[in-house]
């Protein structure tokens, strides 16, 4: 027997919408959607405005791969960051984890995902060109790899060392206190903290 519907189809659809975000089954979704509607003037219509505008105005960033709405992106457009160190990771919200931990005041790559044969990923489908461009441009003296220590994440290292290789560039990786078959954003600041200070030629 199918569940009863409680609200109208335009209601429903926003229910669904929600249920697709990460961390939000039917159940919060619903709540979720209930307290949109009930706080409508002071959240529900804001919030609408806010993703209209991300809509139209958020971008990738040309030069590292991070989500923002200027190209080149608030990170690489700082001056104050340390232009002579790269930190790699696979994708943005890795990116934000570190930024969170505010551990290292470096520059970032992101590579958009890791080297998954068996799904079909390739080099190519990642942003690990763009990597060695920069590195080859000059001025770079270390590439941090914070990737995920997954067999996908140590795959992508090794592969992005070698590409790396007779360009004069430091690499390094993350310390062994991220927990094989972590993810950097599920990790807390400590942990990240330690695992940039411990960083270890690969």
């Amino acid at each position: 027997m199918s569940s009863r519907k409680v609200a109208g189809p335009e209601i429903e659809t926003l229910i669904q919408l929600l249920a697709r975000l990460p961390g939000l089954g039917p159940r919060s979704a619903r709540r979720a959607a209930l307290h949109l509607i009930q706080k409508k003037d002071q959240l529900f219509a804001p919030l609408t405005r806010a993703m209209e505008v991300a809509l139209e105005e958020v971008r990738v960033c040309g030069t590292c791969g991070n989500i923002d709405t200027s190209d080149p992106c608030t990170i690489c457009a700082d001056p104050r960051r340390e232009p002579g160190t790269i930190v790699v990771v696979e994708d943005v919200s890795d990116l934000w984890a570190l930024e969170r931990a505010a551990a290292i005041n470096a520059r970032y790559h992101v590579l958009g995902g890791t080297l998954s044969p068996l799904d079909g990923v390739t080099p190519e489908d990642l942003n690990i060109a763009g990597l060695v461009d920069r590195v080859r441009a000059g001025g770079v003296k270390e590439v941090i790899l914070a990737v995920n220590a997954t067999v996908e994440g140590q795959t992508t290292a090794h592969y992005v060392t070698d590409q790396l290789a007779g360009l004069g560039v430091t690499v390094t990786r993350l310390a062994h206190g991220v927990p094989v078959g972590g993810e950097l954003d599920y990790l807390d600041e400590g942990t990240l903290t330690q695992a940039l200070k411990a960083r270890t030629p690969f």
